[in-house]
Parts: C-alpha cells; sequence; structure tokens
C-alpha cells in the first residue's frame, strides 16, 4: 500500500554534491519518520540519516555526520543532501518509513523503496 521511490543519485567525483530525493504515496497517515540506509557491494545495509515524523528531531550516522543533511520539504518528499562526497560514499541508497522513532536498526522500518546508485570517483 504504502510505496517509497528514491530519484538523484548518479556519478560524481569526490568532493561533490548529490541530493537524493524519497518520495512516498499510498500513506495511510499523514507523516512517517523517514530513514536513508546505504549498502555497499559486499557489505551489510548501513544507517546513514533519519528524520522523525514529526520533524522535531534528526540523527546522522558519524560517517556522514556534518556533510549529509536530511531535511523533508512536504509530507511526501524527503531528500537527502550530501556534500563533500567520498569513494567510500559509493552504494546503493535506499529511504524506508516507520511509524514511531528513528532507528538505526532496518528492522524498525515497515516499508522500503527499491535504491538509487550514488558512485563517487577518486
Amino acid at each position: 500500500q504504502v510505496h517509497l521511490v528514491e530519484s538523484g543519485g548518479g556519478l560524481v567525483q569526490a568532493g561533490g554534491s548529490l541530493r537524493l530525493s524519497c518520495a512516498i504515496s499510498g500513506r495511510t497517515r499523514t507523516t512517517y519518520t523517514i530513514g536513508w540506509f546505504r549498502q555497499a557491494p559486499g557489505t551489510e545495509r548501513e544507517f546513514v540519516a533519519g528524520i522523525h515524523w514529526s520533524g522535531s528531531s534528526t540523527h546522522y550516522a558519524d560517517s556522514v555526520k556534518g556533510r549529509f543533511t536530511i531535511f523533508r520539504d512536504n509530507a511526501m518528499n524527503t531528500h537527502l543532501q550530501m556534500n563533500s562526497l567520498k569513494p567510500e560514499d559509493t552504494a546503493v541508497y535506499t529511504c524506508a518509513a516507520a511509524t514511531d522513532y528513528i532507528s538505526e536498526n532496518d528492522r524498525e522500518y515497515d516499508y522500503w523503496g527499491q535504491g538509487t546508485q550514488v558512485t563517487v570517483s577518486s
């Protein structure tokens, strides 16, 4: 019923920027907690950033803190601004929706998008 679609991925040089977007549809509530996760080849999926459904708080992984910003411009669209990108940021980035607090545990999220590829060249 709930669907999420990511966009904005691509190829960028180290030090560059990208903005990812997450569009949610088929909502059964007005807003959701949104988390961004990423997975590089041969690695487990890891939490990147999250925003509480109320918009009152955000949380970031230590590896991206100070470089990435998560924000919501309306109930349907959540974005991840990625600056000062590094080759180690290369991964498939996926957004997910939850009905409660922000969590780094992907099991706490109920709905998932298909992912968008981000490749950072060195």
